[in-house]
């Protein structure tokens, strides 16, 4: 279900401090999936949404010290303790991490991001398709700044049917994660769906930014 900004930032502000001790395991479930990017040394690299930025280390590993990783979340909690675990300098748009961590971080919503048309290679969202105010016009800013033939990995380190569960709940034919729903929402916004996972262990969907 999709979620207004305001919600989307008390929700995650309220549970931030505690957020990576709640999931203590997914690390390796992280690096796995953005493995599935094919990045390589020198790409530039988005992590949308990126909450307390446990993407960021192997999304660094992964393009390398010549290239560039950006980390953007609505959240000023979640940056906070993305900056206390090491992973990443706050409001530093130069695009360098340097001393400051694995990652630029920035206090921005994902439909209106300060990067250029085209600028990168490729976007991770963990967690992200479920909380876009407007799907559609939210995944076409994440493909604006994408160059053509980039690449876009939509991951939760859980499946559907788990993560419902997990909160009492059931899946719904309408849920946006599922694939009959998500392959048109990202044509609409210019992408391509290349694979799709939807196991307990994990959701991946991967897809590449049309000409």
């Amino acid at each position: 279900m999709s979620d207004d900004p305001t919600h989307v930032r008390e929700f995650f502000g309220a549970r931030a401090a505690g957020w990576d001790s709640r999931f203590p395991d997914d690390g390796p479930a992280y690096a796995a999936a953005v493995e599935e990017l094919d990045l390589r040394p020198g790409d530039a690299v988005l992590d949308a949404g990126c909450g307390t930025g446990r993407a960021l280390p192997p999304l660094r590993a992964a393009v390398g010290p010549t290239g560039t990783v950006l980390g953007v979340d609505l959240t000023p909690e979640m940056l906070e303790e993305a900056v206390k675990a090491g992973r990443g300098g706050r409001n530093d748009v130069s695009g360098r991490a340097g001393h400051e961590g694995t990652a630029t971080l920035l206090l921005a919503d994902v439909g209106r991001l300060p990067v250029r048309d085209g600028a990168l290679d490729a976007v991770f969202g963990a967690g992200l398709v479920s909380h876009l105010a407007d799907p559609v016009a939210d995944l076409r800013e994440l493909a604006r700044v994408v160059r053509p033939g980039g690449r876009l990995a939509l991951f939760h380190p859980i499946g559907r049917a788990a993560l419902a569960a997990r909160h009492g709940r059931r899946i719904t034919p309408d849920d946006l994660r599922a694939e009959p729903r998500l392959r048109p929402v990202l044509a609409e916004a210019g992408w391509r769906l290349v694979s799709y996972v939807d196991e307990d262990t994990r959701y991946l969907a991967t897809a590449v930014r049309e000409a």
